[in-house]
């Protein structure tokens, strides 16, 4: 007889391997912390790559997807559902107007984007960053601006240029007459954790494009305002949502604004299982969540853990803002973030050489602190060698 072990050894074998797994089997979550088949606990300062907003199995959005579970599931977008559109109001509400499509991943919201900006402005061109990152998918790829994601693929999507983040005068130089759409990160995330400068952004709001916000990451609080672009001076034209939104299930959103809208009409655009019900159930109870109580803690535990990060041996640089953050190392970052594992610490790399540190947004003092002291333990050998 197969043992429930067993069969889990060989459904990892009959995975598409795509990605690299660390050997560890995740089997439940609670707040932050997530446990494994061995019965093992791990702080969780990744949340599932910044996407467990709330914590684990926070309550509001628990008991919201619970109780549309047990009415609907799935009704199609050829009729209205309620989740979907009480979701659409609190977002544009928090947005200041907007209308919203509604899909499953940071991926597809980026595909709706591309096709929106192309079909408001007639235009093909398309302004990234380098060092960007926007998701996988054929469209998504072209606009990353990370070659050695891209090259396996090619060719991919023309008329893509990337500018390296925070040259004013080389976005002004790429955005010529055929570009109907700039796109950037307010805080590169894949890209090392790299904030974008307000005068980079302001350039970027004046030039005659379409302005895209991919507030995937830095979206629903996680920098200590509901969008990123709160707290930078520029509002763009369209904002990508996902991660977050839901607190783990599956959603993303394409956000217009109010003067921006009118260019997809019926069949235009679509996703069979965008505006899911559950899922948007689920999103509502966190956007509810995200309170100004909330994004307090968020501001005040991320300086905190910044600062703490600034303080451990070998970190060279903080980036971020909010409980997004980077510590640049010298060295291997990877080795870091093994060694916090083996240590009972679950944290993230952005790039070769940055740890990221991504707590979910009700993360507290003590575990700030303990996560610290586990960080302190995996970069004092590393810090041994830089500096014997």
């Amino acid at each position: 007889m197969t043992s429930p072990s067993d069969t889990v050894s060989q459904g990892f074998d009959r995975l598409l391997p795509t990605y690299a797994r660390a050997d560890v089997t995740i089997v439940r979550g609670e707040g932050a912390r997530v446990w494994d088949a061995d019965g093992r606990a791990y702080l969780d300062f990744g949340a599932g790559i910044a996407v467990v907003a709330l914590g684990h199995c926070h309550p509001a959005p628990l008991e919201a997807a619970r109780g549309q579970l047990e009415r609907l599931w799935h009704a199609s977008n050829l009729y209205r559902t309620e989740p979907a559109e009480e979701l659409a109001a609190r977002l544009s509400d928090r947005f200041g107007g907007a209308q919203a499509f509604f899909c499953n991943s940071g991926a597809e919201a980026i595909e709706a984007a591309l096709k929106y900006a192309r079909k408001a402005t007639g235009k093909p061109g398309v302004v990234a960053l380098e060092g960007s990152f926007h998701g996988r998918t054929l469209g998504a790829l072209s606009v990353t601006g990370q070659p050695s994601k891209r090259t396996a693929f090619e060719p991919l999507i023309p008329e893509v240029r990337f500018v390296p983040p925070n040259d004013v005068d080389a976005l002004r130089a790429a955005v010529t007459k055929d570009v109907g759409l700039v796109l950037v990160e307010p805080i590169l995330g894949e890209g090392g954790i790299l904030p974008l400068d307000s005068g980079f952004l302001a350039a970027a709001a004046e030039v005659p494009t379409l302005l895209c916000f991919y507030e995937i990451q830095t979206g629903m609080g996680r920098t200590g305002s509901f969008f990123a672009f709160e707290a930078l001076g520029v509002k763009p034209d369209l904002v990508t949502l996902a991660k977050g939104l839901a607190n783990g299930l599956p959603i993303g959103a394409l956000l217009v604004a109010d003067h921006a809208t009118g260019a997809f009409g019926p069949g235009d655009h679509g996703s069979t299982f965008g505006g899911n019900p559950v899922a948007c159930a689920a999103a509502s109870a966190v956007v509810d969540a995200i309170d100004d109580e909330l994004l307090a803690n968020v501001r005040e535990r991320g300086a905190v853990l910044a600062e703490g990060l600034a303080l451990l041996p070998g970190v060279q640089i903080v980036r971020g803002r909010g409980l997004l953050l980077g510590g640049v190392v010298e060295g291997g970052a990877a080795e870091v973030v093994e060694s916090c594992r083996e240590n009972g610490l679950l944290i993230l790399t952005a790039g070769e050489n940055v740890v990221r540190l991504a707590p979910p947004l009700t993360i507290g003092a003590e575990e700030i602190t303990e996560a610290l002291s586990i960080l302190g333990t995996a970069l004092q050998p590393l810090s041994s060698r830089i500096y014997r």
